[in-house]
């Protein structure tokens, strides 16, 4: 089980550092600090990543999100590859 990060997370939260890779060309993004959240259908990222791995928007393919405040709204889906690199302390 990874740890719980006290410094960046309020309460504690378990992370790890995590690279992203897109599939078919394996262009990639290191040291992604991320939240875990074992009970999640999803994982989201943020859209700056998205461009920077060169990424397509799956236009048949959504998921509709509710925020913390409340607000409702809709997210595209893409896919990538998340490699797991260490957990962090």
């Amino acid at each position: 089980m990874p740890a719980y990060d006290d410094a960046l997370f309020s309460p504690p939260a378990p992370s790890a550092k995590v690279m992203l890779r897109h599939p078919g060309t394996a262009a990639t993004i290191s040291d992604i600090h991320m939240l875990i959240d074992s009970g999640a259908d999803v994982t989201l990222i943020p859209s700056s990543s998205v461009d920077l791995l060169g990424l397509k928007l799956d236009a048949d393919e959504s998921y509709e999100v509710k925020g913390f405040d409340g607000r409702i709204g809709t997210l595209r889906a893409v896919r990538l590859d998340l490699i797991f690199l260490r957990k962090t302390f």
